[in-house]
């Protein structure tokens, strides 16, 4: 990964060669960030973030051969260290659930003012979860939305270490802040979380959160 001392290293991956023009003049106007190459499919994303290990791709949704989503998810699973940022047209609410569920460490619509861009950009590599205003506050109205109430009967036993990152999910941390506290492999991070989704029966990592906040971890027994 890129230091704080050093460039940005960034992969473009959008089939609209006019978008991935226009990403490379605003951005190759900052020095902290260097372009170190470009896809215009979700295959060739995939391919590229494996072979170049940039240090974040801006990756569009509706792309041909694999869309951006999936893509988003086989390189957060191939490629744990690699940030993925979403830049799209689409407002759907699937889209930036499925997004976040497969590891996305934002969501950004492509009429974000130029002059925010960069600082997303630095904010997204150190780390800081981004979002459009307005999806946020769709994130914001899902959250306060009811839930399907879980119960303790659904568990067949979480494990001591499974606890340990709910706990951390109730406090919004991301993977990567878990791995970091656990002092285990962010990849790791992600097959406890994939491992409680699939046991407890919920969708993604928000539904999963708010679970986590109105259950008492305390009760539940450990395998």
């Amino acid at each position: 990964m890129a230091s704080s001392q050093s460039s940005i290293r960034l992969l473009l991956a959008d089939d609209e060669d006019i978008i991935r023009y226009g990403l490379s003049a605003i951005l190759q106007c900052e020095a902290a960030i260097e372009i170190v190459g470009e896809a215009s499919n979700g295959q060739e994303a995939v391919e590229k973030a494996q072979q170049l290990k940039p240090d974040l791709v801006l990756m569009d949704i509706g792309m041909p051969m694999m869309d951006g989503v999936t893509a988003t998810g086989k390189i957060c699973q191939s490629v744990p260290d690699v940030k993925v940022l979403i830049l799209t047209t689409s407002t759907e609410d699937q889209h930036l659930h499925d997004a976040i569920q497969q590891g996305a460490s934002g969501y950004l619509l492509k009429n974000i003012p130029p002059e925010d861009f960069i600082h997303i950009i630095q904010s997204t590599h150190k780390g800081y979860m981004q979002f459009d205003p307005t999806i946020g506050s769709k994130l914001h109205q899902h959250l306060k939305s009811p839930q399907p109430a879980k119960v303790v009967s659904d568990w067949k036993g979480v494990t001591p270490r499974e606890r340990e990152v709910l706990k951390l999910i109730a406090t919004g941390a991301n993977n990567r802040e878990i791995s970091q506290t656990l002092h285990i492999a962010e990849k790791t991070v992600k097959n406890h979380v994939s491992n409680i989704l699939n046991r407890v029966g919920l969708r993604d990592r928000t539904q999963l959160a708010i679970w986590v906040n109105t259950t008492n971890l305390d009760t539940l027994q450990t395998a």
